[in-house]
């Protein structure tokens, strides 16, 4: 009798292209990548072309696109108007190392859309934003110390890496240097009475968190959470931080705060901001960016201040392209078509778990979703958001993880991470009904080759 082809065999079958660049890029790159949630076993994908919601790899493969730029692409992939406005800006010059007016039109837009944004300050990417406001406020406190939450990302650079008081499965990054880290303390989510605690010592100048949860929402947090948060962090006088990387401009226009009405005293932000360029912003209360101010006392300029340089900020391109961006998106419409479609997908990923009998859940919120699988879940109930009251999701096992990722390849449908993704204002009804055919298929693969 036949083996049957496992879905490695079939990914292998069908992307010889991608494997023939994969081994070029090992030559090149650590591991062959350029961004470690590309790593994929046993190669990733090469990808040639894209547009909206499509995008094609060298082997002429066609995917329904949820990775969406890593979120950033909130109108897909080369939005006609988000192009033409780079088009007509590449020409005028992509860099003047000066001042310009699309980099105030750029930043008066984060201001009328965020409720925190009394003043604006541009980076080139989510990590700086986040290395910025941590930066800004240990300046304005005179602290050294930062809370963070365990499994929340705020990028790779040192200030954000964090320990836990008690043993932690959190991941950590080689080349931190321990005083650091001591410098960085992570406790478990949804727990204010633990954060009213290590605040009282006085020595935090901030708390930084995802408003929705870790890992963009992979485990949610308790509803009153945020206020409860606002009200400890006012109270000990410490600089509140949300990261809105991924929840800016998607779970609302407004992100997260105006989703929840809790305003943070510091945002940072980056992604769908920049239009699908490099671009991030630490938007916040106006006495806190005054730490960036040049003043006309010589010993303020010359130690007291944040020095901010950055080659790249507010460069000219990344200013048509998410300028452009914000326009188009500040009515909401877009916002209502993916959330829309979201709940949908969530749904019927959902009606389809039921009917094979895998154990696991989507859930989701706005125009982000999550797919658990071999695990026994709660029932998510009215809406697509995981129960408020059950306890955390638990973590889907990597070999099932890869398993998904690589089989709905295999099926046409890109997967951010393997398991989950985001809709986009233009995704359609098709891109659902065709994912959900992947979803289906892939389930069949995996228990077919004894992955559930």
């Amino acid at each position: 009798m036949a083996a049957v082809n496992t879905i490695t065999d079939d990914y292998r079958r069908l992307h010889p292209g991608s494997q023939q660049l994969y081994e070029e890029a090992l030559r090149t790159f650590p591991s062959g990548v350029t961004h470690d949630i590309r790593y994929t076993s046993p190669f990733p994908i090469f990808i040639d072309r894209a547009a909206g919601s499509r995008k094609w790899d060298v082997d002429a493969n066609e995917y329904i696109d949820y990775v969406m730029g890593h979120g950033a692409l909130f109108l897909g992939h080369a939005h006609p108007e988000i192009t033409q406005a780079v088009i007509e800006q590449a020409p005028k010059g992509t860099h003047y190392g000066a001042n310009h007016r699309l980099e105030l039109e750029w930043g008066q837009r984060v201001r009328a859309l965020v409720p925190s944004a009394e003043e604006v300050r541009f980076t080139s990417s989510g990590t700086e934003a986040t290395l910025m406001a941590v930066r800004l406020a240990r300046a304005y406190t005179g602290r050294d110390k930062l809370l963070k939450f365990d499994h929340h990302f705020h990028g790779w650079q040192d200030y954000v890496v964090g320990t836990r008081a008690a043993e932690s499965d959190s991941p950590r990054s080689a080349g931190v240097p321990a005083s650091t880290l001591g410098n960085t303390i992570s406790i478990p989510q949804n727990n204010i009475s633990l954060v009213d605690e290590v605040l009282a010592k006085g020595e935090f100048a901030a708390v930084i968190l995802e408003p929705t949860g870790a890992s963009w929402g992979t485990a949610p947090v308790r509803g009153d959470f945020l206020a409860d948060l606002r009200e400890v962090t006012s109270r000990h006088k410490t600089v509140l931080i949300f990261d809105e990387v991924v929840t800016g401009f998607r779970v609302s226009a407004g992100g997260a705060q105006a989703r929840y009405g809790v305003t943070p005293d510091l945002t940072t932000l980056a992604k769908i901001l920049a239009g699908g360029l490099p671009g991030g912003a630490v938007a916040g209360k106006a006495d806190i960016l005054a730490m960036l101010e040049f003043r006309d006392d010589p010993v303020w300029n010359a130690g007291l201040r944040v020095a901010h340089p950055g080659t790249f900020n507010a460069n000219p391109l990344s200013a048509a392209a998410g300028s452009t961006m914000l326009s188009i998106v500040a009515a909401g419409n877009h916002h209502q078509h993916a959330d829309q479609l979201n709940e949908r997908l969530v749904n019927d990923l959902n009606a389809v778990l039921e009917q094979t009998g895998m154990p696991g859940r989507a859930y989701g919120l706005a125009s982000y979703f999550h797919i658990l699988l071999g695990k026994d879940c709660p029932q998510v109930g009215d809406g697509i958001e995981w129960p408020a009251l059950a306890p955390a999701p638990p973590r889907m096992p990597a070999v099932l993880t890869a398993g998904l990722k690589r089989g709905m390849l295999n099926h046409g449908v890109d997967l951010m991470g393997g398991n989950g993704g985001f809709t986009s204002g233009v995704h359609s009804d098709e891109d659902i009904s065709r994912t959900i055919d992947a979803f289906r298929a892939t389930l069949r693969a995996m228990k077919a080759e004894g992955l559930t």
